[in-house]
C-alpha cells in the first residue's frame, strides 16, 4: 500500500443551487446539504457500520463468554485474566513485536535506499522504479510460495547459490547461522529471520514510493544553500534530507507498523507459525483459538487485549495526518527532537531482551550497510575536497550502480524463480538439472494444474468475486466520497475520521465476529461471504481517496452545471464523474488487487474446496510435507500476470489519481 494521508476538508466555496433563498431552521441545525448528504452516505454508511463498528462491539460480548457445547456462557473477564498465564498467547505478542520492529528498520534503510537512488538518477528512472514496485504488485500468495521455494533446504536455490560462492560456510563460521546447509524455515534459530527477510522484500517498495514522493517536495534551494555553505553529501544527508523526510517516515513506519503487527497471511503460508511457535504471532493464535478450537471468547479475547496497542498507534497516526492536512506543523521542541532517539534506544532494548540472538544477527547485517555507504561517501567527500570532480562523479556512479544492481537482483531474483520453474518438467525439478533454466521448456505445469486440480473454479471465484466487491465498494464510495468533498452538513469531520479508523484497523479484530455473523445468517461457505466481508477494507479506502480527488476538482465547473438547470445528482453524472476517472480508476486498481490478494477472511469463512479463492486453493495444495512446486510456480504465474498487466497498462491513472486523490504515491 502506500502512504496515506486525510482528503482535504470540504472547499470553502460550495456550489449552491440556484435560487436558493433562507436555510430553515433544520438546514441551520443539521446542515444546507443534511437530506442528500444522508441519502449519498447511508450505503457506505450501513456497509461500515454493519460490518466493522458492529462486529468490533459484538466481539466485546462474545470475548466475556465461554462456549460450553452448544451454548455459550456469561464468564466476564476470565478469558483476559487467563491470558495472563498463556504461554502460547506471550509468544504470540512477543513475536508479533520482533516481526514488526526488524521488519520495520530494514524496510526504512532499503526502501530509503530505493528512494535516494532513484530520485538521483536521470535516465531509465521510470523502469527501475517499475521493476522495484513488483513485489507490492504480486499476490502475497505469490510471494510466500517463491520464497518458500527458494528456502527449501533440499530443492531451494538459495542454499546451492551460497554454498557454491563460498558466502554459505562464511555465514556459518561467522555463526550467523548455525549449521550449513541451513534450514531456513524449519530451523527456529532461522525461521523468523526468514520471515522477517520476505516481510522485508514485500514491504520495501511501499517505502520506497513514499519516500520518493517526500524527496520530491524537499526545495531543491536547501540543498542549493548547503552545497555553497560547504557541507558534504552527508551533511545534506542529516541535516537537509532527513529532516525533510521527517513526517513521511514517521507517517510511514506508522501506517506500516500497524499492518505488520497485523500480519498473518504471509507467516501462515511460510511456516503456519512453526517450527512450534517460533514464528506465530498473536493473530495466529487467535485464530487458533476461535476458529480451530471454537472458542470464540478466548479468540476475541486475544485481539482485543492488543487494541490498546492498536489504537495508540491509529491515535498517533491520526494526529500526524491532521497536521499533515491543516499545515499546523509546529517547530520541534528540545523534547520533541529527542523523542525519535528515546524511542530508538527503547526499542533497541526491547529487541535485545526480546530475541538476542536476532539482534545481535541484525546488527551486523545493518553495520555492514552502513559502513559500506559511509565508506563510500568519505571517498566521495575526499575527491570533492580536493576538485577531483571526475573522479569523485565515477566513484558515486559506480556505487549507486553497484548498490543498484544489489537492490535489484534481490527484488527480482525470487520472481525470475518461480517463472523459470513454471516451464520446468517434473523430472528436472526432483533432479534440480539445469536449476535456474528449463531444460527443456515446457507446459506440462500448466497442464497438470488445471487436470489434477480445480485450479479453474477458483480462479472463477477470485474473478467473481474481486469484481463483485469492487464493484459494490466503488459506487458506495463514488457517492459518500462526494458528499465528504461536496456537501455542506453537520458530521462531516466525524464521518471522515470513522473513515480513517475503519482503513487502519486490522482484520484481526473482524474475522471472529464476522464468522459468527456470518454462520447466523447462513452465508459460510459461500462466495457471497466474501463478496459481503470485503468491503471492510476497500470501503474505507475508496472513500477517503475518492474524497480527495473530487475536491481537487475546481467548484465552479460545478457551480455552472447547477446554474444551467442541473441538479445535484444530474451535476454529480455528467461533470464531476467523467472528470474523476483517473480517481476512480485508482480505487477500481487498489480495490480489485486486494480483494484478489485477500486471504484471512477466505480462508475462515470458506471450507468447500468448489467456493475457494486463489489465495487458499493454492496454500490447499500442500498437503504435509509434499509440496507440488512446479505447479506452485503455474498457478503464481498465472496469478499474477493479470495483476501486473493492469497495473502496466492503467499506471498513468494510477499515478494521477492517487496524485490529486488521498494517497501520495
Amino acid at each position: 500500500m502506500t502512504t496515506v494521508r486525510p482528503a482535504p476538508a470540504p472547499a470553502t466555496r460550495e456550489p449552491s443551487p440556484p435560487g436558493s433563498g433562507s436555510l430553515s431552521a433544520t438546514q441551520r441545525r443539521l446542515g444546507r446539504d443534511w437530506r442528500l448528504a444522508a441519502l449519498f452516505l447511508a450505503p457506505a454508511a450501513v456497509l461500515v457500520g454493519a460490518l466493522v463498528l458492529v462486529p468490533i462491539a459484538r466481539s466485546v460480548v462474545t470475548s466475556t463468554t465461554e462456549r460450553h457445547g452448544q451454548h455459550s456462557v456469561f464468564v466476564g473477564l476470565d478469558n483476559y485474566l487467563a491470558l495472563a498465564g498463556d504461554e502460547q498467547f506471550r509468544t504470540g505478542v512477543v513475536n508479533s513485536f520482533v516481526f514488526t520492529a526488524y521488519a520495520e528498520v530494514f524496510k526504512v534503510v532499503l526502501g530509503l535506499s530505493a528512494a535516494l537512488l532513484l530520485h538521483h538518477r536521470r535516465r531509465g528512472r521510470a523502469v527501475l522504479a517499475g521493476l522495484l514496485l513488483l513485489p507490492w504488485v504480486v499476490p502475497t500468495v505469490v510471494t510466500a510460495f517463491s520464497w518458500r521455494s527458494l528456502l527449501d533446504p533440499i530443492f531451494g536455490s538459495v542454499n546451492l547459490l551460497l554454498t557454491e560462492s563460498g558466502i554459505g560456510p562464511l555465514l556459518a563460521s561467522a555463526h550467523l547461522v548455525d549449521s550449513w546447509p541451513a534450514g531456513w524455515l524449519s530451523e527456529p534459530s532461522l525461521a523468523m529471520p526468514s520471515v522477517i527477510l520476505v516481510n522485508v522484500w514485500k514491504g520495501v517498495p511501499f517505502f520506497t514510493v513514499a519516500f520518493l514522493a517526500g524527496l520530491k517536495a524537499i526545495p531543491a534551494d536547501r540543498y542549493e544553500a548547503a552545497t555553497v555553505d560547504g557541507a558534504s553529501p552527508w551533511q545534506r544527508f542529516v541535516h537537509v534530507t532527513l529532516p525533510g523526510l521527517r513526517h513521511v517516515i514517521t507517517v510511514t513506519v506508522t501506517l506500516s507498523s500497524i499492518w505488520t503487527f497485523n500480519n498473518f497471511d504471509l507467516i501462515w503460508l511460510l511456516t503456519q507459525g512453526g517450527p512450534g511457535d517460533a514464528t506465530a504471532p498473536y493473530v495466529l493464535v487467535a485464530y487458533s483459538k476461535a476458529i480451530l478450537q471454537l472458542q470464540y471468547g478466548a479468540g476475541a479475547a486475544v485481539t482485543l487485549v492488543m487494541l490498546p496497542v492498536i489504537g495508540a498507534l491509529v491515535f498517533f497516526l491520526v494526529r500526524l495526518l491532521r497536521q499533515d492536512a491543516d499545515g499546523s506543523h509546529r517547530p520541534p521542541t528540545p523534547a520533541r527532537k529527542a523523542l525519535p532517539w528515546v524511542l530508538t534506544v527503547l526499542v533497541a532494548g526491547l529487541l535485545a531482551w526480546a530475541s538476542p540472538q536476532i539482534f545481535w544477527k541484525a546488527a551486523v547485517v545493518l553495520a555492514v550497510i552502513l559502513l559500506i555507504a559511509a565508506a563510500v561517501g568519505k571517498v566521495v567527500s575526499a575527491f570533492q575536497a580536493g576538485g577531483r570532480r571526475r573522479a569523485s562523479s565515477l566513484v558515486s556512479g559506480l556505487g549507486s550502480a553497484l548498490a543498484l544492481a544489489a537492490l535489484l537482483f534481490f527484488v527480482l531474483a525470487p520472481l525470475y524463480w518461480i517463472a523459470v520453474t513454471a516451464f520446468k518438467s517434473e523430472g528436472q525439478i526432483v533432479m534440480r538439472d539445469h536449476d535456474l533454466w528449463p531444460t527443456p521448456w515446457t507446459l506440462q505445469q500448466f497442464g497438470d494444474l488445471f487436470t489434477t486440480k480445480p485450479f479453474g473454479r477458483w480462479y472463477l471465484n477470485t474473478l467473481l468475486v474481486s469484481t463483485a466487491s469492487t464493484a459494490v465498494a466503488l459506487v458506495c464510495a463514488a457517492l459518500a466520497g462526494y458528499a465528504l468533498a461536496r456537501l455542506r452538513f453537520r458530521g462531516a469531520q466525524g464521518f471522515t475520521v470513522t473513515v480513517l479508523l475503519t482503513y487502519v484497523m486490522p482484520g484481526a479484530l473482524l474475522f471472529i465476529p464476522l464468522y459468527q455473523l456470518l454462520i447466523g445468517a447462513h452465508l459460510t461457505d459461500s462466495l457471497w461471504s466474501l463478496v459481503v466481508t470485503y468491503p471492510t477494507f476497500t470501503l474505507p479506502f475508496a472513500t477517503w481517496l475518492l474524497t480527495g480527488y473530487f475536491s481537487s476538482i475546481p467548484v465552479e465547473l460545478e457551480e455552472a452545471a447547477l446554474v444551467d438547470g442541473c441538479t445535484r445528482v444530474q451535476a454529480l453524472l455528467r461533470v464531476l464523474l467523467p472528470l474523476a476517472r483517473p480517481g476512480l480508476l485508482a480505487v477500481a486498481m487498489f480495490t480489485l488487487t486486494n480483494a484478489w490478494n485477500e486471504f484471512l477472511f477466505a480462508l475462515v469463512f470458506i471450507t468447500k474446496d468448489e467456493y475457494k479463492t486463489l489465495p487458499v486453493g493454492m496454500q490447499s495444495m500442500i498437503i504435509g510435507d509434499v509440496v507440488p512446486q512446479g505447479q506452485l510456480a503455474a498457478a503464481s504465474l498465472l496469478v499474477s500476470v493479470p495483476v501486473v498487466v493492469m497495473y502496466a497498462f492503467g499506471q498513468r491513472f494510477l499515478t494521477e489519481g492517487l496524485t490529486a486523490g488521498a494517497v501520495k504515491g
